[in-house]
């Protein structure tokens, strides 16, 4: 374990480790003593290096007479083994996969149960629309439950928030499939879908945690496949299975599962967020050396816990309707969260209701939606590839806006494949024309899907998971919405003209790219919440550290907002 790194100029006081509720003087400092550093890890969990010679900062505790604490701030030195970004690429890669397998299995879970409706239906002897209500509470909760485990993962860590969730989800799925009314199976389904949406947003975060700019392109589109995988699986899965066994195995096949999964995140994946680790680390050197003066800047916050967390709840829709770039960002992500939801509705409708195949065969036709999906995650080395090259070029501080490339590219692929499927869908037409439409569809999802999380994540680094969060709360909800009207929509419209709608929609999306490509870089200058900053290391040299210098202020600032202010 590196030493901690004694911080430098003055510094607001801190509160001590206690359960003490006391307040604490808070002030930002006016001016920053030459030669110092300070290592923003709420930005960007930085290891620059620390050049001496050190100064302690000092501060004293409100409402203690006479009282004044040194202070030693803790931090990641650069190359400390406890940074997760210093960890070694085999373990990194095993963190992500284990994390975008969980991902494959949510997504999985969302979409199996709609191999069999009418199963449901039966059951229960209820409407068509009742039996797709679980698809959709479903489907709400991804959006619900993300906008309080996103900020409590900001101030818990990831590990408590993904074990917690999980274990969850685990028990409320039996319910589910030992229900014997469809108001069980409603209330289980909405728990199970706020549960389940903790892993789909802390995964953003965490490949934040691990990777750096220049390396995230390929584990984010690992993460990135895993929602559309899922969501094409479940289907062929489940319709052989519903065909077989019945829908209650539905549910009994996500028990499996999802059990698997968080045996293998709990006991396996460790924390990843830079200031959980350090404050276990700062609380760790406060016990081994009795010395109170071992702090975190997260400990500078001189709120209580409970005021910190309200702050945290609110900062996913801060930056939903405050930032423009989350919100069309989140807008586009929906649209394509839409058609993919309602594949799940029309697939039905084109293949079985129309053309009369059973439900495995039908779950066959998401075959080539999934193989459009592996195509396009498999091409993200080449996307890396270019995306490293640009890192070079702008001398290792490219603009967030690069992400927006293979977007601006691939974003025709979409309304491409559904004029496809909706101009090929006739009854006396062969299945190869809609089947066949959602190659370019899965292709397109990835590049899309990658591309906004990467430009998301690069935009809003420190606050990613509420970043991430925020979209997953729109999308969500439209999705819910798409699974509800989507069958009303093709019956008054018609197959053909039902499916152009969505692929107008997709089309006109595709000005939101070439949008942020133009003015993205204007409207991060002015945004209150967008990252400022880079992961690199600097060369330890007292030149590049005083080449730095005019920056500290700014990184104090920028520090103290993030714990301090909404």
């Amino acid at each position: 374990m590196a030493a901690p790194t004694p911080a430098t100029g003055p510094v607001p006081p801190y509160p001590y480790d206690s359960d003490d509720t006391a307040h604490y003087a808070s002030t930002i400092p006016p001016e920053t003593t030459r030669g110092s550093t300070w290592s923003s890890t709420d930005r960007s969990h930085d290891t620059r290096p620390h050049v001496p010679p050190p100064l302690e900062k000092h501060g004293k505790l409100a409402g203690v007479a006479d009282t004044q604490q040194d202070y030693t701030l803790v931090t990641f030195a650069p190359g400390d083994p406890d940074d997760p970004k210093n960890w070694s690429k085999a373990y990194k890669w095993y963190i992500t996969m284990v994390v975008a397998i969980t991902c494959f299995v949510v997504a999985f879970c969302s979409s199996v149960v709609t191999s069999d409706v009418g199963g449901v239906q039966e059951s229960f002897g209820v409407s068509h629309e009742a039996a797709l209500v679980p698809i959709s509470v479903f489907v709400v909760g991804f959006g619900v439950g993300p906008m309080i485990f996103a900020p409590l993962s900001e101030v818990l860590g990831r590990r408590v928030i993904y074990a917690s969730t999980l274990l969850l989800a685990v028990i409320f799925i039996i319910p589910c499939a030992v229900a014997k009314n469809i108001g069980t199976l409603i209330v289980c389904r909405a728990i199970d879908g706020i549960a389940f949406s903790a892993p789909m947003t802390l995964v953003g975060g965490t490949l934040a945690d691990l990777w750096r700019n220049e390396e995230r392109g390929v584990p984010m589109a690992a993460f990135s496949a895993a929602p559309f995988i899922g969501p094409a699986i479940g289907p062929l899965i489940g319709g052989f299975l519903s065909d077989a066994a019945g829908w209650r195995w539905l549910y009994w096949i996500q028990l499996i599962f999802a059990f698997v999964v968080w045996v293998l995140i709990t006991f396996t994946v460790p924390e990843t967020y830079a200031p959980t680790i350090l404050a276990a680390r700062a609380k760790r050197l406060r016990k081994e050396t009795g010395d109170n003066g071992h702090v975190t800047e997260a400990e500078l916050d001189p709120r209580p816990f409970k005021e910190r967390i309200g702050v945290f709840m609110i900062r996913p829709f801060q930056l939903l309707f405050r930032e423009l770039i989350v919100l069309l960002i989140s807008l586009y992500m929906s649209v394509l969260y839409g058609l993919l939801y309602m594949f799940f509705v029309a697939y039905p409708i084109i293949f079985e209701v129309r053309k009369g195949y059973s439900s495995g065969i039908t779950g066959l036709m998401f075959i080539p939606l999934a193989v459009g999906v592996v195509l396009s995650a498999a091409c993200s080395p080449w996307v890396n590839k270019h995306y490293l090259k640009l890192v070079a070029k702008h001398n290792g501080k490219p603009p967030a806006e690069v992400r927006l490339i293979p977007m601006m590219l691939s974003c025709w692929f979409i309304p491409i494949g559904m004029f496809i499927f909706a101009w090929s869908s006739y009854p006396h037409l062969t299945w190869v024309g809609p089947c066949l439409a959602g190659l370019p569809v899965g292709f397109g999802f990835i590049f899309l899907y990658n591309a906004a999380n990467n430009y998301l994540v690069d935009s809003y680094q420190h606050q990613a998971a509420s970043a991430l969060a925020a979209k997953t709360f729109i999308r969500s909800f439209w999705g819910a919405g798409v699974v509800l009207f989507t069958e009303q929509m093709y019956d008054r419209m018609g197959d053909q003209w039902a499916s152009s709608f969505l692929a107008f929609l997709g089309l006109a999306c595709c000005a939101i790219p070439f949008l942020f490509w133009k003015y993205g870089a204007a409207i991060r200058k002015r945004s209150t919440y967008a990252y400022g900053g880079d992961d690199d290391p600097l060369d330890s040299d007292v030149e590049k550290a005083n080449q730095r210098e005019h920056h500290d202020m700014e990184d104090l600032r920028q520090a103290r907002s993030y714990v301090a202010n909404p």
